[in-house]
C-alpha cells in the first residue's frame, strides 16, 4: 500500500487554531499547569522530507530478518506459508480495505457475503455446523472456548493440556480469573502428546471442558476419538484448537466427536506481520449455536427471491442487554478473514490437500537429515505435521545459536526451555512447503558445524 506523506504546514496550524476560536499552541494547553509541563524538548529527529523519512524507515526495516532474505525454521504458532499474490489484490480494493463492522447489512452485502463465505469453509474443514464471522485470534478463540463450555455446562473447571500453545493457556487461565473458572492442566507423556491417564484422573462432574490441541505446540497429533468418549463421558465438551491447513489431510475435528472447534487462520494466506494480527476461528455444533460469541452471518433472500445476506445471531453485550450477552468480544477480522476466503478458494480441495502434503515431506526429510550424523535427536516420537522438536547436545545455548544462525540467513526454531523447564536445550522447528531442499540441507550444515 503507498500511503501520502501528508504534513502539517504553518498555514494548516493557523486555520485550524482559528476554527477553534484561539490564536497559539500555547493557549490550546493553557489548562495544564505549568509544573506538570515537560519543559525540554524530546529526544527525537529533527524533521525529515518525504524521501529522507522513506529513506530512514527503509534503513530500519533492512534490519529486520524477512522471509524474502532468510530462510525461516521458527514456527510456534506462526508460519512461512505461501501467500498467493492474489490475495492482497483483492484485500487492498478500497471497498473490502475500508469495511468495517456491517452495521447497516442491507447496504454490505460484499462484505457480508465475503464472512458468509469465510463461515462456510470453516464449517466445511472442521465439520462443523456453524461457525461465526471470526475472532481476534487463535488463543482468545480458544479462551472463548472456555467460556462457552462453562456456560453451557454450569460448571467451573477447565481442564486443559500443557501441549496446547503457552500464550493460548495464558490467554485462558486470564479469562478464567475474571469469571471465576478454575483451570486444570493436564500432563505429557514421553511421546509429546496429552497424558490420558492423567486426563481420566483429573475429569469430575464439575469438569466444563476438555481443552486439546492438535497438532499440538510441538507439533504432535493427538488422538482425538479416543478423548471424545473421556470427556463426553463425563458430560464435559471436548474443545479441539486445530492448524486449519492440517484438516486438508486430516479427519475434521467434528467427525470426531468435538463439540468447539478453535484455531488460527494464519496459515491460510495471512502474513506472518511480525507476530501479528491474525485471524481466530471459531466453529461449534449446532446445539451450542445461540452461546457462540460474535456473529454468524446467514444468506436468504429478498422481496424479489434474489440472494441476500443478512447478521442472523449477534449475541454480543453491543447489541443485547449486557447481562444477557454470550461474550464482550467487540469486533472480528473480517479483512484477514478474506485472505483466509481467498486462500482457499484459490487453493481449492486438490490444493490445500498437496500443499499439506508437501509439509509433511519436507518436515520428515527435514527431520532425516538433521538427525543424520547423530549430535540432534528427536525426542518425542509422536506423528507430526510439519513441525517437531529436536534436542540438542547438552550444554547448547539456544539464543546464541540462533544469533549465529542468522549470520547464515537462517532463522533458527524456538527454544521450548522457555516455557517447558524439563525441555531445556530442545528447538521446536517448523518446515512449510516454503523451505527447498537447498535451505534444509544449508540448515542442517549449519547446525553440524554451530553446535
Amino acid at each position: 500500500m503507498k500511503h501520502r506523506y501528508l504534513p502539517i504546514t504553518e498555514q494548516d496550524q493557523k486555520e485550524m487554531l482559528e476554527t477553534i476560536g484561539i490564536s497559539s499552541m500555547e493557549e490550546m494547553f493553557q489548562d495544564i499547569p505549568q509544573k506538570v509541563r515537560f519543559q525540554g524538548e524530546l529526544n527525537v529527529s529533527k524533521a525529515l522530507d518525504e524521501q529522507g523519512l522513506l529513506r530512514y524507515m527503509r534503513g530500519l526495516a533492512g534490519r529486520n530478518a524477512d522471509f524474502d532474505r532468510y530462510a525461516s525454521f521458527l514456527g510456534a504458532g506462526i508460519y512461512d506459508h505461501h501467500l498467493p499474490v492474489v490475495i492482497n489484490h483483492v484485500i487492498s480494493r478500497s471497498e473490502f480495505y475500508t469495511a468495517y463492522t456491517p452495521y447497516q447489512p442491507e447496504i454490505s452485502q460484499g462484505e457480508l457475503q465475503a464472512i458468509f463465505e469465510f463461515q462456510s469453509y470453516i464449517c466445511e474443514l472442521t465439520g462443523m455446523a456453524v461457525a461465526n464471522a471470526s475472532m481476534y485470534d487463535g488463543a482468545t478463540a480458544l479462551a472463548e472456548a472456555g467460556a462457552l463450555a462453562s456456560g453451557a455446562t454450569k460448571r467451573s473447571r477447565l481442564l486443559v493440556s500443557r501441549a496446547v500453545h503457552p500464550e493460548a493457556r495464558a490467554i485462558l487461565r486470564t479469562t478464567a480469573r475474571g469469571l471465576n473458572l478454575e483451570v486444570v492442566e493436564i500432563g505429557l507423556t514421553p511421546e509429546g502428546v496429552t497424558d490420558f491417564e492423567d486426563l481420566t484422573s483429573k475429569l469430575s462432574d464439575d469438569a466444563a471442558a476438555v481443552i486439546l490441541q492438535s497438532p499440538n505446540f510441538f507439533g504432535c497429533l493427538e488422538d482425538l476419538a479416543a478423548a471424545e468418549p473421556l470427556a463426553h463421558g463425563a458430560g464435559a465438551l471436548l474443545v479441539v484448537s486445530a492448524n486449519p491447513l492440517t484438516l486438508g489431510l486430516l479427519e475434521a475435528p467434528g467427525k470426531l466427536g468435538a463439540d468447539i472447534v478453535v484455531g488460527d487462520c494464519q496459515p491460510l494466506g495471512i502474513p506472518a506481520a511480525l507476530g501479528g494480527p491474525t485471524c481466530g476461528y471459531f466453529a461449534v455444533a449446532e446445539s451450542w449455536m445461540r452461546r457462540m460469541p460474535g456473529r454468524i452471518v446467514g444468506q436468504t433472500v429478498d422481496r424479489a427471491g434474489k440472494r441476500g445476506f443478512v447478521l442472523t445471531l449477534q449475541a454480543r453485550e453491543q447489541h443485547i442487554r449486557r447481562e444477557k450477552a454470550t461474550s464482550n468480544i467487540c469486533s472480528n477480522q473480517a479483512l484477514l478473514a478474506l485472505c483466509a476466503s481467498v486462500y482457499l478458494s484459490t487453493m481449492g480441495k486438490q490444493g490445500i490437500q498437496d500443499v499439506g502434503k508437501l509439509n509433511v515431506q519436507k518436515a520428515h526429510y527435514a527431520a532425516k537429515r538433521l538427525t543424520a550424523s547423530g549430535k540432534l535427536t528427536l525426542p518425542l516420537t509422536g506423528s507430526y505435521f510439519n513441525e517437531f522438536a529436536v534436542k540438542l547436545p547438552n550444554g547448547t545455548n539456544i539464543q546464541e545459536l540462533n544469533s549465529k544462525l542468522l549470520q547464515h540467513n537462517i532463522i533458527g526454531g524456538y527454544d521450548l526451555g522457555r516455557d517447558y523447564p524439563e525441555l531445556a536445550g530442545h528447538m521446536l522447528i517448523a518446515v512449510t512447503e516454503q523451505r527447498t531442499r537447498e535451505d534444509i540441507d544449508a540448515f542442517a550444515d549449519a547446525l553440524e558445524e554451530l553446535v
